[in-house]
């Protein structure tokens, strides 16, 4: 059974990977034996959470504003300068916008987008050499877009930028798995649902509150992120294509 949702020898690169969600997942990879870069836009809070990571395993920083294109493919240009291949890819770096539809600006709805949407095609493209170099037909590489409830259901707050971005990286992640899968790189998202994190503040400081109208009565853990990704990026995996994993306790179908 452990070998089934092993990640020992296998390297893998979350953005965002220096707090939140992405931080939860890079925890869980290492402790599932893989060597971990994780990238950041803050330096210090890069390399402070690959410090305290590397208790686990190999953790190294990569600091980097990775939005857009640009940003991808020079996030891309400084993993090659450590490694050939890549058997992980987590686009997990995400921005969010929340304002009035009167006053919505085109600066929140650019800056989502570039970041939700543009980000993650431009890096998988970047990285798709080392991807490929990495997979074969028995032991695919992964690449896992970190979505939202958000883009499967609507939500009740005005992000209307933000929901339009996770539903395209839906789609977008349907369209690469289909191109992808002839290189044996495996192509999935997961839509995570309620998590304490900088980005979910009201989860992350009124757990209780937001506790009442999830189905299963909780906000998800560290361990609830950690065990979704590294089943899609491990062995167990490994015939999930094009997929998108709903992990929210049950929140995306009441709402």
């Amino acid at each position: 059974m452990n070998d089934y949702f092993s990640l020992a020898g296998r390297t893998a690169l979350v953005t965002g990977g220096s707090r939140g969600i992405g931080e939860m997942i890079a925890e869980g990879f290492l402790r599932a034996g893989a060597k971990v870069y994780v990238s950041a836009r803050k330096a210090s809070a890069c390399e402070e959470t690959a410090q305290r990571l590397s208790g686990l395993g190999t953790c190294i920083p990569l600091p980097a504003d990775v939005s857009g294109a640009v940003g991808a493919r020079a996030m891309a240009e400084r993993y090659l300068k450590h490694e050939s291949t890549l058997d992980i890819l987590v686009n997990n770096a995400g921005a969010a916008w929340g304002e009035a539809f009167e006053t919505f600006p085109e600066t929140g709805w650019d800056k989502v987008m570039e970041l939700n949407v543009k980000t993650p095609f431009f890096l998988t493209q970047a990285l798709h050499g080392a991807l490929r170099a990495a997979a074969t037909r028995d032991r695919p590489a992964k690449v896992i877009n970190i979505a939202s409830i958000d883009g499967v259901s609507v939500s009740h707050q005005e992000t209307y930028s933000y929901g339009a971005s996770k539903a395209g990286l839906i789609h977008l992640t349907k369209r690469m798995a289909l191109r992808l899968i002839e290189d044996h790189i495996v192509v999935n998202a997961i839509a995570p649902g309620a998590f304490a994190s900088n980005m979910n503040k009201v989860a992350r400081d009124h757990a209780d509150e937001v506790s009442k109208i999830i189905p299963s009565g909780r906000i998800g853990t560290p361990e609830d992120m950690a065990g979704s990704a590294i089943y899609l990026a491990s062995r167990a995996g490994d015939y999930v294509v094009g997929g998108t994993l709903v992990v929210d306790g049950g929140m995306a179908w009441r709402r």
